[in-house]
């Protein structure tokens, strides 16, 4: 049986008061159905405390969408990894292409982040995946291998397990056109099969989740593909009921 994991990526979405109303409502549903699957939670910083007080006995994750790759300093705006886990935080999203377009972040401070990350006890969900462009010039596997290969860099095998990567279409994320099943088969075969030349028989303890436009629609087909380990969910995850839907079909293909 794989491992699955459905992360919620709330982005710039839910007020602390529309957070804990989400968060109380999923752990009632969790505590009726203790679903196998891993569940995640990466709300806006400011809603991290509250949901930590719900949430911290229960079998619902909590992560962040960001963070610095210093522990400290003067960068106004910032949150440091350490700052995270002491807030509760058990993951943090880091290279997510939203990051990576509107906030210039290149495959070199990634990975710093994700060194930074490992290091304060934090699981990094390891954002990768191509724009249009290159999709048309047929330079996908080519994006992959670059933002692997720099992203994980002086990263050990030993701490490989650690590390969820999240396969994300650029062209499909928020559009809502998701990638053809066979398209999202080649990219997380490519994906399991570079690490596997890495990293060796530790690539294949990573998870490898889907995202771009996923939703309760085409979640069955997408988590039945063998190397596809769940899915980094945004806009679906903002609703409860397309949410647990999602965790429903997730169960589902860990019964087949």
């Amino acid at each position: 049986m794989k491992p699955m994991l459905i992360a919620a990526n709330w982005k710039m979405n839910k007020t602390p008061s529309q957070s804990l109303l989400f968060a109380k409502e999923l752990l009632k549903w969790v505590e009726e159905r203790t679903p196998k699957s891993q569940i995640l939670i990466c709300p806006p910083y400011i809603n991290i405390p509250y949901l930590l007080e719900i949430l911290q006995k229960s079998k619902i994750n909590l992560g962040a969408q960001n963070c610095h790759y210093e522990k400290e300093g003067a960068f106004t705006g910032e949150t440091s990894p350490e700052m995270l886990s002491s807030a509760g935080c058990e993951y943090v999203i880091i290279g997510h292409s939203e990051r990576r377009t509107y906030f210039c972040e290149d495959d070199e401070i990634i990975n710093k982040k994700i060194k930074s990350a490992l290091k304060f006890g934090l699981k990094p969900i390891f954002c990768i995946g191509e724009n249009l462009i290159d999709r048309k010039r047929l330079l996908t596997n080519n994006v992959l291998e670059r933002q692997i290969r720099i992203g994980l860099e002086e990263i050990s095998s030993n701490n490989l397990n650690r590390i969820v990567i999240a396969y994300e279409p650029v062209w499909a994320i928020g559009t809502g056109i998701s990638a053809t099943n066979e398209q999202i088969k080649d990219a997380h075969d490519y994906i399991r099969n570079l690490l596997l030349q890495i990293f060796g028989n530790a690539g294949k303890e990573v998870m490898i989740l889907y995202g771009g436009s996923l939703n309760s629609k085409n979640a069955e087909e997408i988590f039945s593909l063998e190397n596809v380990n769940g899915g980094l969910i945004g806009k679906a995850s903002l609703d409860i009921e397309e949410f647990t839907r999602i965790i429903d079909i997730s169960e589902k293909i860990l019964l087949e």
